[in-house]
């Protein structure tokens, strides 16, 4: 993906202090506490899934917990973590899988077979990942140049909050995420300061209200993502993303890379093909069916446990197709 840019921690990535402090691994919606390195399958160990931080990701997480407990029978573990330490805990044998991973070019030459072997790509995961710069529909049929950044350069007033000064608002998420935006700010010289609203669902919540009073707003935002269903945005267009446009963080000359999400599994654990193991690696779903679980999650209140199970039981002939015939 050019420099590893990812979602949050980085759809966006974490460094520095962030990074040692996400290496304490904190276990939350457990099966199982067992720490053991697991193989998977029917009776066999703890089968630990790392939980990163945004809600599609743990709709995914959750949905393949609830087929693994109940079709497999097999014990499963989340943690909770960021995104660079999840590779860090598959190559010490404390995690087994990262369910949705953006980019991480490096991190994948560090861990992976060119590397030191410990982690290996799990294929597709079927999610298509966007990130970029969005606004709302209403603004561009008021503002039809904004629909482009030279637009948005020219108008950066109308985005202007008691934050951001005399300056337009660029709305983010998390400060840990790591993104592309500021140094696409220097290299199209945007008179912007980005305003953190502190976490995604925080993000999403400024954002509803600000939507519902129809005032403007410039956002940080991606998909797959449930919101989209909710409220209606168009994404800036920025010069498509090529190799090398992005290598320095502070001159980023073009847009972000489209992303194939994909799987990524401890080597010992893809090793053993245990029927846990061919389950998750047959696991394959689109956009809208995360969108749907991440809705029942963020938008109608339930917990991720019954939100999968609420899809699983209506979607049975899409998650057939991944258990193994062995299992």
């Amino acid at each position: 993906m050019h420099k590893t840019l990812t979602r949050f921690a980085g759809p966006a990535l974490l460094k520095g202090a962030a990074v040692a402090a996400g290496l304490t691994l904190a276990t939350t919606s457990c099966a199982a506490t067992s720490g053991d390195v697991s193989s998977g399958g029917s009776g066999d160990d703890t089968v630990r899934i790392a939980v990163n931080g945004w809600v599609g990701y743990e709709a995914s997480a959750a949905v393949l917990t609830h087929l693994l407990e109940n079709e497999l029978d097999v014990d499963v573990e989340q943690k909770q973590i960021d995104e660079q330490p999840s590779w860090q805990g598959l190559n010490d044998g404390d995690l087994d899988m990262i369910v949705e991973n953006w980019g991480h070019e490096d991190l994948m030459a560090q861990y992976g077979p060119d590397g030191n072997d410990s982690v290996v790509d799990g294929g597709s995961t079927g999610n298509i990942g966007t990130l970029g710069w969005y606004l709302p529909q209403y603004m561009v049929d008021e503002h039809p140049e904004l629909a482009t950044w030279e637009g948005v350069k020219e108008n950066t007033d109308l985005f202007q909050t008691p934050e951001s000064g005399d300056k337009g608002e660029f709305l983010a998420a998390d400060p840990a995420f790591v993104t592309q935006d500021q140094g696409m700010i220097n290299h199209f010289d945007m008179d912007l300061k980005i305003v953190h609203a502190g976490s995604e669902a925080a993000q999403i919540s400024e954002m509803r209200k600000r939507y519902e009073r129809e005032e403007p707003f410039l956002s940080y935002f991606y998909e797959p993502q449930w919101l989209h269903n909710h409220i209606d945005m168009a994404k800036v267009e920025f010069p498509e993303h090529t190799e090398g446009c992005a290598d320095d963080e502070d001159d980023v000359s073009c847009d972000y890379p489209e992303y194939d999400l994909n799987k990524i599994f401890r080597t010992g654990f893809a090793e053993d093909d245990s029927p846990a193991y061919r389950m998750l690696e047959n696991w394959n779903w689109s956009n809208a069916d995360q969108d749907a679980v991440a809705t029942l999650i963020a938008d109608e209140g339930m917990s991720s446990e019954k939100a999968a199970a609420t899809w699983a039981e209506e979607n049975t002939d899409v998650w057939q197709e991944w258990i193994p015939a062995d299992a």
